[in-house]
């Protein structure tokens, strides 16, 4: 996905190339706040779900990389998928940003850039961002994005560990 020449990012749909990335972003310093670092077996599966996820055509969502502009270089992940919230379809998404790449507003551009892709999708209204109320950077992330802060809640994350999290919401009809 190409975007405006402003834009510091390109998308780049999720691929079997993949998996170092993916083992990259499995740091303890990046899933701190979803309850640590995964299994190699976790992984595995995770990414035959993103692969999946990106080939699946009409999409339900999709899975990218984040490419850093002019560098080329490949500094994250980033994707949407439909979930049900509130008893309602709705869009959540989620990044990662590598640590040498963050606090230069790589994952701001890329939750704009992936608003605009659920956007395009257009099967559901709101795209949701749930961070842990104690994750300042992705909180910010959301703030920053234009997302609207419905309050907090309690959320599962990984399957089993609860986590108290900020509902926040982006109205891809405005």
């Amino acid at each position: 996905m190409d975007f405006p020449a402003s834009s510091p990012v390109r998308l780049e749909p999720w691929s079997e190339a993949d998996a170092g990335l993916l083992r990259a972003l499995n740091a303890p310093e990046l899933t701190g706040h979803l309850g640590g670092p995964e299994t190699e077996e976790r992984l595995v599966r995770r990414h035959a779900r993103y692969v999946a996820l990106s080939a699946a055509a009409p999409a339900p969502g999709r899975m990218y990389r984040i490419v850093l502009l002019p560098e080329e270089a490949v500094v994250g992940s980033i994707g949407f998928w439909v979930r049900t919230g509130d008893g309602a379809p709705v869009y959540e998404t989620g990044w990662a940003v590598l640590p040498g790449f963050q606090g230069r507003g790589v994952a701001t551009a890329a939750t704009r850039a992936v608003a605009a892709e659920a956007r395009a999708a257009g099967l559901h209204r709101f795209l949701h961002a749930y961070p842990s109320t104690e994750n300042a950077a992705s909180n910010a992330v959301c703030r920053k994005a234009g997302f609207e802060l419905l309050g907090e809640r309690d959320f599962e994350y990984p399957p089993g560990r609860p986590m108290v999290c900020n509902d926040w919401r982006l109205d891809l009809a405005s």
